[in-house]
């Protein structure tokens, strides 16, 4: 009988000691079977145009079943890329040869990251971010660095500071109904980022998944369509909320040199985007009625929107702050007094609830009382006993883990029970602002230095959530 150690991989560094990730964990939370899930962005199958994306691809299958099944093209299917130069265009002159197709824009942010990043450069993010970004910028070794923002979106005085300070190779943003707080950055904001953008020549790599999820008013143009910033802009976008999530199919537009890196950069990572999916994308694309479908969901996601605000509001301690988005699929909540989310999650989940802790959508120094929660997947009814649920696992965590327990519940009356006041020496944050405070448990210097360190100083790992 052999005495041998069981055959071990030697793991990269970057990932060596990574047992867990905020992506999978998230994933694993939203199958959990009597779980009402907030946690992932997960849109309401019940509005998938499900005949319409049928037909898609039966029609690639009839007409080029050949092509479909056959290696191609790292650039993408010339098809789809037209047809996704025709909607960026809307905005922003765009030609199909400035389009890379990627397989879903969580590749386009790994094939950005391989492409521009080398162990050690800086890239600035907004605080908080989006956390499967700083998964794919922490496994390139990037050393990431949080903006800080208020309700408007990214402060460009902030903005222009830490430029100043790290010379970042690229700053990354979600202007349109960020993910994870769900703030939409007006125009004159956007304007002022793209003036320090421009005067300090940094480049720009700028998300947009979810810019035509708008409740109000027509989507909004990309900084990248601003005087000036096509040419150090990436721009990202993806079929995953205007068709359906289990499409993978995006895209980048980007001018220049950048192109042909970019498409190299994606050829080692996959070779090329699956060929039926592209074709059957451009099919649905070019014969679809995409507005709409939008038109549908629009009103639908906004009623639910604002049926969570309402629900959290009643629930919630009184100075808790909420995110009020007019578009998106996500509402941000910072609780103060101390809560730890990630310790909230477990009562939750007894409760039969689930939400995502707020700190792994930052880079550093996180405020581990923030959650985000997804208004999209439920209707108004199911939000309600969800945040139901989220009342009485908050009323259970106080019980246990503040000195001075509360109740969150309303009274018989319908009034809200009085909170406790919050301590002299603790202020409520402002918007993405991080209380400094020693976390609870363990060694609290060593802790408090660990979440001080911003990403890709710490062997570029994704944190759990």
């Amino acid at each position: 009988m052999s005495t041998l150690e069981p055959f071990s991989f030697r793991i990269a560094d970057r990932l060596r000691g990574v047992d867990s990730s905020p992506v999978r964990d998230l994933l694993e939370v939203v199958s959990k079977e009597g779980v009402i899930s907030f946690a992932g962005g997960v849109p309401d199958p019940a509005y998938f145009e499900v005949d319409d994306i049928k037909a898609a691809y039966e029609w690639v299958f009839a007409n080029h079943p050949a092509r479909a099944l056959q290696y191609a093209s790292s650039e993408g299917e010339l098809e789809l890329r037209e047809q996704a130069a025709r909607r960026v265009s809307r905005h922003l002159p765009t030609t199909a040869d400035q389009v890379q197709v990627t397989t879903g824009s969580q590749e386009g942010l790994f094939v950005v990251a391989q492409a521009l990043v080398n162990p050690g450069d800086v890239i600035l993010v907004e605080r908080p971010t989006y956390l499967a970004a700083v998964q794919a910028f922490d496994l390139n070794g990037a050393h990431m660095v949080g903006v800080p923002t208020d309700e408007h979106g990214v402060v460009p005085e902030e903005l222009e500071r830490l430029i100043a300070e790290h010379n970042p190779t690229f700053v990354y943003l979600i202007p349109s109904f960020q993910n994870p707080s769900g703030i939409c950055m007006p125009v004159e904001r956007r304007r002022a980022v793209a003036d320090v953008l421009l005067r300090t020549g940094t480049a720009l790599v700028e998300d947009d998944p979810y810019g035509e999820l708008c409740y109000t008013g027509e989507p909004m143009a990309p900084i990248a369509s601003l005087p000036g910033m096509s040419a150090q802009t990436i721009l990202l976008n993806s079929v995953s909320k205007i068709i359906a999530p289990g499409v993978r199919i995006g895209w980048m537009r980007s001018e220049g040199p950048i192109q042909f890196t970019l498409t190299v950069a994606k050829q080692a990572i996959g070779l090329q985007s699956p060929v039926p999916d592209q074709l059957a994308v451009a099919r649905y694309l070019a014969t679809a009625d995409v507005e709409a479908h939008l038109e549908r969901v629009r009103p639908v996601y906004a009623e639910r929107a604002r049926a969570m605000y309402a629900e959290l509001e009643a629930v919630l301690p009184r100075d808790a702050h909420i995110t009020r988005p007019d578009g998106g699929m996500f509402l941000w909540v910072r609780l103060g007094h101390e809560i730890d989310t990630a310790r909230l999650l477990p009562f939750a989940v007894e409760e039969g609830v689930a939400f995502v802790p707020g700190a792994s959508f930052y880079a550093h120094d996180p405020d581990e009382s923030t959650m985000r929660l997804s208004f999209v997947t439920h209707a108004p009814d199911v939000i309600h006993e969800g945040v139901q649920r989220l009342g009485r696992a908050l009323a259970r965590y106080g019980e246990l883990w503040t000195s001075t327990p509360w109740n969150t519940a309303a009274d018989p009356h319908g009034r809200r029970r009085a909170d406790p006041p919050v301590p002299a020496t603790e202020r409520i944050p402002h918007e993405c602002e991080t209380p400094s405070r020693a976390p609870a448990g363990g060694d609290a210097a060593a802790d408090a230095e660990r979440r001080r360190t911003p990403r890709g100083r710490r062997g570029a790992r994704a944190d759990p959530a």
